[in-house]
């Protein structure tokens, strides 16, 4: 015990093993919803739901590993809810691409963050993002992942007139999100230990005893298997040959880049990891994600991202990569005791997600708002992304806007030079995406 605490420095980080453990329970209980969700977006492409559960808990247990033990930051990675829709409804309903066509594309994009991150691309680009634009982020993911969980518990729908409005509060789904948000909401300011996990365990026991959540009908049972879609990428690379496939690449590349690298850095404030506005060992943290998504994509899955639930085993304590061990050890685990998962509904992750919003959103008065320069562009990042339901777009609005708005107050030399690439990048991305 004492040589794992000495290699996470868990006495510098002002942590213990227990702590990480709730930490990164926490953690895998607000993101194990992708386990069931991916399987049911990419199975509308044609993909065996099976074969696609057990690569997605592999693929995020291999990534989360090696993020805890290489780059020692409480942050996991699984497949990414957004790009896995992307994959399905745009590429291989839309385009008419086979699946494993498709997944092949994901393969090569995985390759090209290899060599980017290898080469310390990704970890420059991310050090040279203004401070108030990292906050900005941090702020804007917050926004967005409350802006999911009021959602997904009920209390946000869509509507045709106004794009959204206020749910049904009274049916009983939206009745034990709101208890959850509450009681996790009182834990919080009572400062209870581990207040979020708690928050979501006596939700579900809640929901249990009034019927809205069923028991499991099991607690063991063997992992399906990976034969139908292991090793397809491999099989089908010279099938990307044409302009269509080439933006296809592109997009993923983008997107996913974008995502994490915007996702570890509002963690990365989050937890005060950030020295002098660079984030130490970004490099490893940005390399774990990309042996993710290769590995994903040869055991088939969608590309992988950093989980802004992280965010959630943050806040109840974890500051080191054991963390992400342990989450990365509960996706193994998974695998044999997936009926038990069936458990953790929307209405018992959507209080973790609104909770974490709150704290996120607090690095909203770090901004500079006497600066319109900087405040415009921040702004644009913060409102954009729940409204835009992406943070690759929400990042894309103000960074385009950034390099606008300095060279108007004649600050333009004061901008580095790869934020004036970055800004003519999010252009093309942006009206790849529209069309």
């Amino acid at each position: 015990m004492e040589s794992i605490a000495n290699y996470f420095k868990l006495d510098e980080l002002q942590t213990n093993i227990k702590t990480e453990l709730v930490a990164g329970i926490t953690t895998f209980v607000s993101m194990a919803y992708i386990l069931f969700v991916n399987p049911s977006v990419l199975g509308a492409a044609g993909m065996d739901q099976g074969a696609v559960f057990t690569a997605t808990a592999i693929a995020a247990a291999i990534a989360t590993i090696f993020m805890g033990i290489v780059a020692k930051y409480p942050i996991a990675i699984a497949p990414g809810l957004g790009v896995n829709a992307f994959f399905s409804y745009s590429v291989v309903i839309g385009m008419g691409v086979k699946w494993q066509t498709a997944m092949a594309g994901v393969l090569v994009a995985a390759i090209i963050f290899l060599i980017l991150t290898l080469f310390k691309i990704r970890e420059k680009i991310i050090n040279i993002i203004p401070q108030n634009l990292k906050l900005a982020i941090a702020a804007g993911i917050g926004l967005f992942i409350a802006f999911i969980g009021l959602h997904e518990a009920g209390l946000i729908v869509a509507n045709k007139d106004t794009m959204v409005s206020l749910g049904h509060l009274t049916t009983p789904t939206a009745l034990l999100s709101i208890f959850g948000i509450i009681i996790t909401f009182i834990l919080m300011s009572r400062r209870t230990p581990a207040a979020i996990f708690i928050g979501m365990v006596v939700t579900a026991i809640v929901g249990i005893i009034f019927g809205l959540i069923k028991l499991p009908s099991a607690l063991i049972s063997p992992a399906p298997s990976l034969a139908p879609t292991f090793g397809q990428s491999l099989l089908h690379i010279g099938d990307i040959n044409s302009v269509q496939l080439f933006i296809v690449v592109l997009t993923f590349l983008l997107v996913t880049f974008f995502d994490t690298a915007g996702t570890m850095i509002g963690l990365a404030t989050q937890a005060g990891f950030m020295k002098n506005n660079e984030m130490p060992r970004a490099g490893k943290a940005l390399m774990a994600d990309a042996v993710g998504m290769t590995a994903g994509a040869i055991l088939g899955t969608s590309p992988t991202s950093a989980y802004v639930e992280s965010s959630s085993g943050i806040a109840v304590g974890g500051r080191s990569g054991l963390t992400s061990v342990f989450t990365g050890i509960f996706f193994i685990f998974a695998l044999m005791f997936s009926p038990l998962l069936t458990v953790v509904t929307s209405q018992v992750t959507a209080p973790a997600l609104v909770v974490v919003g709150v704290l996120m959103a607090q690095n909203l008065r770090q901004i500079d708002w006497n600066d319109l320069a900087v405040a415009a562009p921040a702004f644009l990042i913060v409102i954009g992304m729940p409204l835009t339901y992406s943070i690759s777009d929400g990042i894309a609005l103000g960074f385009i806007l950034y390099p606008i708005t300095m060279i108007a107050t004649g600050r333009g030399k004061k901008v580095h030079p790869l934020m004036y690439v970055l800004a003519v990048i999010f252009i093309i991305f942006l009206v790849i995406i529209a069309h």
